[in-house]
């Protein structure tokens, strides 16, 4: 007796731009070919981004994330065809320096796109002047040349990809404008037109600038910011009366002046992100007829703003002087999507199930989204780390229209800015900060910020410290954003006791009659113990990918205090909580301080009357106590190597907490340290820093936290998965590097040899100060110690050798005693 099949999931994508016909298209090859696309203009060009996108694809990115997008996008649009018309022209790129820094920036692009696997070399000034003959090489210092980049023609991908989905059962229906999206406890259930209902199981906004619109229906706060973007054509140039195809030079960026080319025959389009910031409001982008009535070519389409583009148009005559014999033809201010990192924003929104976004995304990208997104909805998970991308990871303060505008327009103004790793938008801050800010300030705090929150990085009042510590000399780049003062503040930690604000942690409360069975599926390791217990233990994925690690706190028989990553884990942990489990973000109410170093306890101690000794409070037990007048929850944890404990409390006492610590601490010498002294310390203890050592891409064996796993535990998930791994050595291993030279130093993301060839990339980095060392963590294929390797560093290779782990105290004796 045959079973009936299940059927198929209803599927309404909302925009048939590049992104919503990509995604039809990877999700009929899937299977799921139940598949309606809206849109509210005419085929094939309805009006959005992709109607006007220039298209150019340049594949390196400091995302490995956008890289592997862009990867896939290029390889894809190189197999459609339109009639005989190739869908991809792969010219390939050019990126220009004409200053030093931007030289040195080349290289270090050139380091990612060997690190992330695209071609890529760095080229003379006079080997890009073959390539682009009319440049004035005079003005070019030399390139990186990228030659599988290329010209993605966008509308005749959508179409070849529409065509293929409709062969496979989707239909597309144009002139179809959503009025709404309707919904049922909790979950969508269809999308209402002008011309009709369409039912759904799943519904996916690809809207692009509209996103916040379409959001906005289903009660989705969708954080893009819509901003136009100039582009103009010269008039026919005689240099290129020749031209018989569309383009046959490389793609060109002239980033020292926020400018890019590509030829259109005989004449040249330019697009600049020189000018002001020009954000547009998405409710108020006008439908296609209602632009076409206003004299606007389609919505996406606004005015060309002369006084706008005159310096681009000087600094284009500049570098290329063929350009002073000819005008510009014609020109548009395009409107495209940006978001607060610059990041796209995807994935199912958590207040309505069913319901998904593939938002802020280019033609660059466009291809890759759609095969991640479709891989999500159809398998459960993509194939590739979404972290940096997924919607649920911007803070509640980080979603405000004004926030979202102002770094969206920051985000187009730094587009071709050479960026450092740990560089903060100015604007606006400070938003977040924790109960000791005050305190920090008078201390001269010197503050990055992440996820809103203002973080000390050292602390100016230990700069006496520094006299007498002999340091390595720094790079202008490596010197950047750091100070000596860290390795004060590391020396300190390791001989006498420091103070760290460590409130930007998740904190989560999980409560209930069934918080211990649910936390016991979800994670990795065992939390059947008795109140008191700390657990170290990590969230997978049905695949077995590392989602998040977690500190698990047992405070009572039925709850639970959770260390955890992002809003991310939140929205996982939420996700697969039953009804007799309540999951309460406690973070913002509440506040941390890590108290660290040989005397922590001789600092701590004569403030409770609770036993905080060796035998009285082991290593991983918490307890809930006093300290002076200031209720706490300590947990003796450490993430620096050193003795200590996390302190807690509420976010009214903080203040007074760290009063309590620094007035017992003056006898010991205490400080206040920062994050660039935690990150050397931590990297010398190997702990692992979630989404940039591991992600879900990386199983816990081969990212070196196997120890967290109870692979005896009844039914957690991942646990099958992991299973068919038993008895295999992991081919990969997130490893351990020390660098040669004393004096070198590498920030991460570079490239790393093996044998002369590119085999893995550096995660974290940062100078032991303990050991005299740079260390650096890689993937690498799995190699014996003592191996011999070598970091790309601006165009450099730096030697360093495969170390055991930890590198230091590698017998945990500072931290049990």
């Amino acid at each position: 007796m045959s079973s009936t099949p299940a059927p198929r999931p209803r599927v309404v994508v909302i925009g048939a731009g590049i992104v919503g016909c990509s995604l039809a298209d990877e999700l009929t090859a899937r299977g799921w070919t139940d598949v309606t696309v809206l849109e509210q203009g005419p085929l094939p060009a309805p009006g959005g981004s992709t109607s006007h996108a220039p298209g150019l694809v340049f594949q390196t990115s400091p995302s490995k994330t956008l890289t592997a997008f862009a990867r896939y996008t290029v390889e894809k649009f190189n197999s459609l065809q339109v009639e005989g018309v190739s869908c991809f022209n792969p010219v390939g790129g050019l990126e220009l320096a004409t200053t030093p820094e931007r030289l040195a920036d080349l290289h270090r692009r050139a380091g990612y796109a060997a690190a992330w696997g695209v071609r890529g070399e760095i080229v003379s000034a006079a080997r890009c002047k073959e390539l682009w003959p009319l440049i004035d090489q005079s003005a070019v210092l030399g390139g990186f040349h990228t030659p599988d980049d290329g010209l993605a023609s966008a509308v005749l991908a959508a179409r070849a990809q529409r065509e293929r989905a409709v062969e496979k059962g989707a239909r597309f229906l144009d002139r179809h404008t959503v009025t709404g999206i309707e919904q049922e406890d909790g979950r969508v259930t269809a999308v209402v037109t002008d011309r009709g209902t369409f039912p759904a199981d799943h519904v996916v906004s690809a809207a692009g600038f509209w996103g916040p619109v379409i959001g906005r229906m289903a009660g989705v706060d969708v954080p893009l910011q819509p901003l136009a973007h100039q582009y103009a054509k010269t008039q026919p140039l005689h240099e290129l009366a020749d031209a018989t195809k569309e383009a046959e030079r490389p793609i060109l960026r002239f980033q020292d002046r926020d400018l890019y080319f590509r030829e259109h025959t005989d004449r040249i389009g330019i697009g600049s992100y020189a000018h002001k910031p020009l954000p547009v409001d998405p409710f108020g982008i006008l439908p296609y007829d209602e632009a076409r009535a206003n004299d606007m070519e389609m919505p996406s389409s606004y005015p060309f703003t002369e006084e706008d583009w005159a310096p681009s148009w000087d600094d284009c005559r500049r570098l290329m002087p063929a350009l002073r014999e000819t005008e510009i033809e014609e020109g548009f201010n395009g409107v495209f999507s940006f978001t607060p990192d610059g990041m796209p924003v995807l994935g199912e929104s958590r207040q309505i199930r069913g319901f998904w976004l593939a938002e802020a995304v280019w033609v660059t990208h466009s291809a890759g989204v759609a095969k991640a997104v479709a891989e999500w909805m159809v398998d459960g998970r993509a194939s590739i780390d979404l972290h940096e991308c997924d919607l649920t990871r911007f803070e509640d303060a980080q979603r405000s229209p004004s926030y979202v505008r102002e770094r969206g327009s920051q985000q187009f103004v730094e587009v071709y800015d050479v960026l450092h790793p740990l560089q903060p938008m100015e604007q606006p801050r400070p938003l977040r900060v924790s109960p000791f800010y005050a305190r920090q300030q008078q201390l001269g705090a010197y503050f990055l910020e992440g996820g809103g929150w203002e973080r000390p990085h050292w602390y100016e009042a230990n700069a006496p410290l520094v006299d007498g510590l002999e340091l390595p000399e720094r790079d202008a780049w490596a010197a950047r954003y750091w100070s000596p003062i860290a390795a004060a503040e590391a020396q300190v930690t390791r001989e006498k006791v420091a103070l760290y604000d460590m409130t930007p942690l998740r904190r989560l409360e999980v409560t209930g009659p069934g918080a211990l069975d649910f936390l016991q599926r979800m994670t990795t390791n065992n939390l059947r113990k008795k109140p008191g217990a700390v657990t170290y233990t990590l969230l997978l994925d049905e695949a077995g990918g590392v989602r998040s690690d977690l500190t698990v706190a047992r405070l009572a028989p039925d709850r639970f205090q959770v260390g955890a990553n992002s809003p991310t884990d939140l929205d996982w942990l939420t996700r697969h909580s039953p009804d007799d489990v309540q999951i309460r973000d406690i973070t913002s109410g509440t506040c941390c301080i890590g108290v660290w170093g040989p005397l922590a306890r001789d600092l701590v101690q004569p403030l409770t009357r609770d036993d905080f000794s060796h035998e009285g409070f082991g290593y991983f037990r918490a307890k809930e106590t006093y300290l002076g007048h200031v209720p706490v929850t300590a947990m003796r944890l450490s993430y620096v190597g050193e003795l200590g404990w996390e302190l807690y409390t509420s976010a009214d006492l903080g203040l007074r907490l760290w009063d309590t610590l620094w007035e017992a601490g003056q006898r010991h010498g205490v400080i206040a340290a920062g994050r660039s002294a935690f990150n050397s310390l931590r990297l010398e203890k190997g702990y692992r820093a979630w989404g940039v050592d591991m992600t879900d891409e990386h199983n816990p064996f081969e990212a070196g936290v196997g120890f967290a796993v109870r692979m005896d535990k009844d039914g957690f998930v991942g646990q099958e998965a992991l299973q068919s791994l038993a008895g295999t050595e992991p081919a990969r291993r997130l490893t351990p590097l020390l660098l040669d030279d004393p004096a070198a130093v590498v920030l991460g993301k570079e490239p790393v040899y093996v044998d002369g060839a590119p085999a893995g990339y550096v995660t974290s980095a940062s100078y032991g100060y303990t050991l005299g060392r740079c260390v650096a963590y890689a993937w690498l294929p799995a190699l014996p110690t003592g191996t011999g390797v070598h970091i790309e560093y601006f165009g450099e290779k730096v030697p360093a050798t495969v170390a055991d782990e930890p590198l230091f105290d590698p017998k945990m004796n500072r931290i049990r005693r």
